[in-house]
C-alpha cells in the first residue's frame, strides 16, 4: 500500500506537468479578454491614438515572427 502512494502522487504530477501549459494559456486568454472592453463616449483623438498603438503591436509581432522564422531557418 505504501508503494502505491508515491505512484499515485508521481502520477498526479505527471498530469499536472502535462496540464499546466494549458491553464496558463487559459489564464491569459482571460486577461486579454479584460484588456477586449469597450469603452463607451472615446474622443476621436482618443480612437486615433488606439489605432496607432494596434498597428505598433501587428509590427511588433510581425517583426518577431520573422525573427523566430529567421532564427530557426540559420539553426537548420
Amino acid at each position: 500500500m505504501t508503494d502505491d502512494l508515491p505512484d499515485s502522487v508521481k502520477k498526479c504530477l505527471d498530469i499536472l506537468e502535462e496540464n499546466i501549459e494549458i491553464l496558463t494559456n487559459i489564464e491569459f486568454d482571460l486577461e486579454d479578454e479584460k484588456e477586449d472592453e469597450l469603452t463607451p463616449d472615446l474622443e476621436l483623438h482618443q480612437l486615433y491614438d488606439m489605432t496607432e498603438d494596434v498597428a505598433e503591436s501587428a509590427k511588433l509581432k510581425r517583426a518577431e515572427s520573422n525573427f523566430s522564422r529567421r532564427q530557426s531557418e540559420d539553426s537548420l
